[in-house]
Formats: structure tokens, sequence, C-alpha cells
């Protein structure tokens, strides 16, 4: 059984790397991941380092790594050295979200892509499994702003497991996790009752949906898309025990970066870069080697998940 290739249409706007074309054809596990974080979540050189990293730890458990964006105008699934590099240093390229993606294929822009856009990109190029460092949400205050990550929407209509460590701290987690119950999207905690807060193990909110392995991910996903149940599944999977940094010790950094935002008048989609910039500041660089080892840990779930639905 091949994968079913892209139409004309599709293909004249998408460039499959050799590497994750020659797994699709062969159906063996691929796994997305994005390259806001590259861009736009660190600072260079740890960003590329870090990049190049999650791509072996991908191979290392057994799938094929396929790091999505838009260069050029043309959608990238898979990218060379020299583009990761690009991604990581040119000034020119912007944070996108599914909402972006027509006007940059279409003006021939650089783009790097959020969890909502690698997700529909991912999707087009038919990869099931995306890794990712956590996602976005409803932004506290959002009564007022009505800032509500278009993440969550995607969740909702595109058929793609997200594995993330949560949601992000900064983030409303109580109220972002009634928003993906409304829109019917499985929020399910790997091996532990309690969502996880992204650097920390510990959010204060029972999980959900909980499973104990990789293999039953797999089969939640075999069996909510072959009963017509469209839409993703979000995977959270708590950062290991000894790079997080509890929850009692971030908090107060996060409440200050967000202090400091508002000060700046910060909104929209520059909120969480300068956030998650600013609590690496605040924290003296700590922050950054618990993203670093949060999305390596996701790269390596979502490679064994994406094994596991392969058998299926």
């Amino acid at each position: 059984m091949t994968h079913a290739p892209l139409s004309p249409d599709l293909a004249a706007l998408m460039d499959l790397h050799p590497d994750v074309a020659a797994a699709l054809q062969a159906r063996q596990p691929v796994v997305a991941l994005e390259s806001t974080i590259i861009s736009h979540g660190m600072p260079f050189p740890q960003n590329v380092d870090m990049a190049r990293g999650v791509e072996d730890v991908v191979r290392e458990h057994g799938a094929t790594p396929a790091t999505i964006a838009v260069l050029g105008g043309r959608l990238k699934v898979g990218l060379t050295p020299e583009e990761l590099h690009l991604l990581a240093t040119d000034s020119s390229v912007q944070k996108i979200s599914t909402r972006d993606l027509p006007v940059t294929v279409a003006l021939g822009g650089h783009g790097a892509t959020t969890v909502a856009s690698t997700m529909r990109i991912a999707a087009l190029a038919g990869i099931r499994v995306f890794a990712t460092g956590g996602t976005g949400g409803v932004h506290r205050g959002a009564g007022q702003t009505m800032d509500i990550s278009a993440d969550l929407l995607e969740l909702a209509r595109t058929d793609v497991c997200v594995v993330s460590a949560g949601v992000k701290s900064i983030l409303d987690i109580g109220l972002t996790l009634e928003v993906l119950e409304t829109q019917g999207v499985p929020a399910i905690t790997l091996g532990s009752e309690e969502f996880p807060a992204f650097y920390s193990r510990s959010s204060g909110f029972r999980s959900p949906l909980t499973v104990r392995n990789e293999a039953q991910v797999a089969r939640v996903l075999k069996a909510k898309w072959t009963m017509g149940l469209s839409g993703g599944v979000l995977l959270a999977n708590p950062v290991p025990k000894e790079s997080e940094i509890p929850a009692a010790e971030i908090t107060p950094h996060i409440e200050q970066a967000l202090a400091d935002m508002d000060a700046l008048g910060l909104t929209g989609k520059d909120t969480t870069p300068y956030l998650l910039g600013r609590i690496v500041e605040i924290t003296g660089g700590r922050s950054l080697e618990t993203n670093i080892a949060l999305v390596r840990h996701n790269a390596a779930v979502a490679a064994r998940v994406a094994a596991e639905y392969a058998l299926l």
C-alpha cells in the first residue's frame, strides 16, 4: 500500500524533501516539526542546534523528520541544512499561521510555521503526527481581548496528532481545556492524570483523558479517524522530571514577563515570542534549557507514536 500522490495543483506549490517523500511512499513513520520555534522561539545559534538535534532524535526513534516552513513561497516539507540555517538567521522570515499561508505563498515570502500552519501543511502532505514544544491556547484576559490561538481551531479541523508539553504556561490553561472540549478535541496526557504546563509537569488541572503508552495513542488515532471523527488530537507529554522548572518557581517569572509585556503594549502574534524570550532573560537561560529538553522529549514520543500508527 503506497501513499496517495499529491494532486498536480498542490504538487506545484509543495516541495517534499526526498527522504520524506520516500518514507511517505513506503508508508514509513514520518514526524512533522514546526519552524516558528527556530525563527522566533530561540536565539541563534541555539535555535539551529536545537532544530538539527530534534531531527536526529526523530531518526534515532525510527521515524523520518519533516521540518515544515514556507520559503520563497514554497511549502517546504523537510528542510536542507542550508534552509534550516536561513530560518535561524534571516530576519525577513515572518511568523505565519494558517491565515497567512495563502498570502505568503502567493507573494513568494518566507514564513516560519506555527502549530496551526504546520498542522495544515503536514495534513496536506499526508503526515499524521507532529511534535512541537508547547501549543497555543486561550490567552490570559481573553474575556476582554478575545485572544485565542488559531492552534485550537486547527486542532478541531485537521487530522493530525500534536505532541507537546501541554499548552504554554503563559496561557490560561483551564480555559484552553474548556475550548478544546467544546471543539471535540481529545486532550490526552501520556502517563499522568494531571495536565502538564510546558516548563512544569504540574498545572493544577486534571487531564481530561490519559493513556499509558504510545501504542495506546496510535490506537486512539486509528479509532478516531476510522469513525469519521475529523480533527486532531492533542497529546500532552510532561517535561522530563530532571528538566522541569516546578510551577511554584516559574509562576512568579511568568507574572513578571506578563507585566513587562503589558507595559510595552504588545498584542497578537508578538506576545508569545516576547514572553518566551523575556522568561529566558529572567531565568538566566534556564527556561531555554528546559524548552530544548522538552522539545527533544516530545520528538522522541512523536516518533514512537508515528511508528506504532504505521503498524496499524
